[in-house]
């Protein structure tokens, strides 16, 4: 099952921030608890709200909400996150998305 999670963040500088030091580190610890990712993007819209989106998968049958609280609440989340200001994400959102069967896999 795939996830797109988005993350509204305070500013651009935050934004940037996140994207360069703390997704690094992300990519690194997931896996561990079952989370493949598959891309990170920054919205560049000057327009927009500073956004982080993330699509990441879950192996089949997994307990997705079971699997965040376990890496949200871990040691390895906690480092991940060293030196961000955590009230700079001012949102999260997180949809799960299904493939239309015949179309290639990512």
């Amino acid at each position: 099952m795939f996830q797109l999670r988005t993350y509204t963040l305070a500013s651009a500088e935050a934004a940037d921030r996140y994207l360069s030091v703390h997704w690094p580190r992300h990519l690194d610890s997931l896996p561990a608890f079952g989370i493949t990712v598959h891309g990170v993007w920054r919205s560049v819209d000057p327009d927009a709200p500073a956004r982080v989106f993330a699509l990441v998968s879950f192996a089949p049958g997994a307990d997705i909400a079971a699997v965040n609280a376990a890496y949200m609440q871990s040691d390895a989340f906690r480092a991940d996150m060293d030196g961000f200001d955590i009230s700079a994400i001012r949102g999260v959102e997180a949809q799960l998305l299904a493939t239309l069967p015949g179309l290639p896999p990512l």
